[in-house]
């Protein structure tokens, strides 16, 4: 059992990689990715009933409905007309500079390698993003809406306020579309992102080990949700945690569990619309120290 354990985390995420870029070479872009999404996604909510890491994070918590409205809000809608639309016009202009030689990107590197350097300096901005949601009051507000699930799953990945989302979408794309990567790069980081995402907000008990030193894992990342501000304030890498460790805010105890008691001090509304007009009417406190 804990040779699954370990393989479960590369596994799956190498197994959807390799399965997209198949399709992806076909041309079936937008069906592939879809494919893939949705199958690990049933596989993990498959894994979280057959080997849970907290069993009481199965107990329904009355936020599913809430759970997909904010996924829905926060990953179609804004990727669609932020990403697809806006952000990849400029992207189609900058990348122009860059075919005749005035662009800062290494559009003649191998794509790979484009997508590895894509990823750092977008982990970069993300980095600052999310660590700047949790140090600023106001930013916090929105972030809050995030931060007040009780349980982790899957179907809680994509719980954050649309405004969060934009904040953070912006932040990332925006250094990678100045610097003319083209829109394969852009296109893989949003892939990317969308598996590592399910990964690491899933409850199924993972081994992880080593690969929670570079990338950002359910080991690590159940860390970062603890109410416990020293605890809380760690691991704010969306895929990779190499610029935590940078900036010295990696965190991964190893002679203790995460805690599963998790969420803010203080009501959310168990509603989507109440969630979505909170961080406007009141002040969320931080967690409990």
């Amino acid at each position: 059992m804990s040779v699954i354990k370990a393989c479960l985390w590369p596994g799956l995420l190498g197994l959807c990689l390799t399965l997209t870029a198949l399709g992806f070479s076909s041309g079936d872009k937008l069906s592939t990715f879809n494919l893939v999404y949705l199958s690990l996604l049933g596989v993990l909510l498959l894994l979280e009933r057959i080997l849970p890491f907290e069993d009481r994070w199965l107990a329904d918590d009355g936020q599913t409905s809430a759970n997909i409205l904010h996924t829905l809000s926060s990953k179609a809608t804004l990727q669609a007309l932020v990403l697809f639309s806006g952000a990849i016009g400029i992207a189609g202009w900058v990348t122009s500079l860059s075919e005749d030689g005035t662009g800062l990107w290494p559009r003649h590197l191998p794509l790979w390698i484009q997508v590895v350097l894509g990823a750092l300096v977008a982990e970069f901005m993300l980095y600052w993003a999310h660590r700047s949601a949790h140090e600023t009051r106001p930013l916090w507000r929105l972030h809050a809406v995030h931060h007040s699930v009780t349980r982790l799953w899957v179907v809680n990945t994509g719980r954050f306020h649309v405004l969060d989302s934009l904040f953070k979408v912006l932040m990332a794309m925006a250094p990678l579309v100045v610097l003319g990567a083209p829109f394969e790069v852009l296109e893989w980081m949003a892939v990317i992102t969308a598996y590592v995402g399910l990964l690491t907000h899933c409850n199924v008990d993972m081994h992880c080990g080593l690969w929670s030193v570079i990338f950002n894992t359910p080991n690590a990342h159940r860390w970062h949700h603890s109410r416990i501000p020293a605890e809380g304030d760690r691991n704010y890498g969306e895929n990779l945690l190499v610029w935590d460790w940078m900036f010295g805010t990696w965190f991964l105890p190893s002679d203790r569990r995460p805690p599963a008691d998790i969420g803010i001090e203080g009501e959310m509304p168990p509603g989507f619309l109440g969630q979505l007009a909170y961080p406007f009417r009141a002040w969320p406190p931080r967690r409990r120290r």
